[in-house]
């Protein structure tokens, strides 16, 4: 719950810090996946479906939560994405209702060389992007 207290100078210097490189982070993960030939939306719905925990594909649904997007704005990136043959989707057997979503062996390329830019990147901003602690001073 916020408090009614003001906010100093010097936590407002720290939160447009992180916000700045925050920022930076993703406009390089934004110019990388345009200079790979995708979308930033398609490269973070790769990374999404290759980082599902415990298995090798994500639902529909897990992919609109995970990017954060409507639903039927998941459905319609998939399909963008289906249609470059980076994704396959497959009705899962068990639970008709669900559809799965998988990389493909061309999206898997994409997304390890992408991966690898970003690993270097971040490995780049360490002890520069950290995630603030803001205390309320007494």
């Amino acid at each position: 719950m916020p408090s009614n207290r003001p906010i100093s100078k010097p936590q407002f210097e720290v939160l447009a810090e992180f916000r700045y490189q925050m920022r930076r982070f993703e406009r390089f993960s934004e110019l990388a996946a345009q200079s790979a030939g995708i979308t930033p939306q398609q490269y973070l719905l790769m990374l999404q479906i290759k980082g599902t925990r415990g298995r090798a594909w994500a639902t529909v649904g897990e992919l609109a939560e995970r990017l954060q997007m409507q639903p039927h704005g998941a459905v319609a990136l998939v399909a963008r994405c289906e249609a470059r043959g980076l994704v396959r989707k497959c009705t899962d057997e068990r639970d008709r209702r669900q559809v799965q979503v998988h990389l493909c062996p061309p999206g898997e390329q994409l997304l390890e060389h992408l991966a690898a830019l970003h690993r270097a990147e971040l490995k780049s901003l360490q002890g520069v992007f950290e995630v603030p602690t803001i205390d309320y001073e007494p």
